[in-house]
């Protein structure tokens, strides 16, 4: 049975390969040509699926990141592991959707890569269904800690941080309904933001868990 360090430790591996993946797909793509030099968190740039598409990189995102996959599914499990222990409920839908969450990025992670047939519908079906379900799981937890009096702070740092990402989320639909041309220059970089940001609320949840104190007041 695991200690407490080593499932902390397990939390901060889950957090950290999804990013550190993504990055290195796009140092190898570019060090190999496949892509532009540029800041991927800007205008102008490269998605996601593009650094993970041809040369050395393809087989490095998809040997990455299938298993932080599964990291990312037992994160979950630890995290509603966490609040059950101290008297708190995120609800029974939880565990589903974080299920489904991690399915979602597996399907994207294999079906990057392939442009025949029906594989770009599903691979957007797969990054989509994963910002939703991550994004679902995360406010069930936040609520769940806002809803005990003495875990309110971490609540409402949880859920301010899925506010933002939902209202980036929403201006990106707003953007593209406006003023698609500008926005086309844009949508990659928000693609970046969105991960980097649902990957945040990992580390957010870790910190809380290994140094918060439910005595704290906001």
């Amino acid at each position: 049975m695991m200690s407490e360090r080593q499932h902390w430790r397990l939390g901060l591996l889950a957090a950290l390969l999804p990013l550190l993946t993504t990055h290195l797909s796009y140092g190898l793509s570019l060090w190999e040509a496949w892509i532009p030099a540029c800041n991927p968190y800007w205008a102008d740039c490269v998605s996601i699926s593009r650094t993970g598409r041809h040369g050395s990189a393809y087989w490095w995102f998809k040997g990455l990141m299938l298993p932080a996959c599964l990291l990312l599914a037992v994160f979950w499990w630890q995290a509603a592991r966490w609040l059950q222990q101290r008297g708190l409920s995120p609800g029974p839908l939880v565990l589903p959707l974080a299920m489904l969450a991690s399915l979602a990025l597996a399907v994207y992670t294999l079906t990057l890569g392939h442009a025949t047939g029906h594989f770009p519908v599903i691979r957007r079906v797969g990054i989509a269904g994963f910002i939703l379900f991550t994004y679902l799981v995360q406010v069930a937890i936040g609520a769940a800690l806002y809803r005990a009096e003495p875990w309110r702070w971490a609540g409402n740092r949880v859920l301010g941080l899925a506010t933002l990402i939902l209202a980036i989320a929403l201006l990106t639909l707003v953007w593209d309904g406006l003023w698609s041309e500008a926005y086309e220059r844009w949508e990659d970089a928000f693609e970046w933001w969105l991960f980097l940001l649902l990957n945040g609320q990992l580390f957010l949840m870790l910190w809380i868990a290994r140094f918060g104190q439910p005595e704290r007041s906001i």
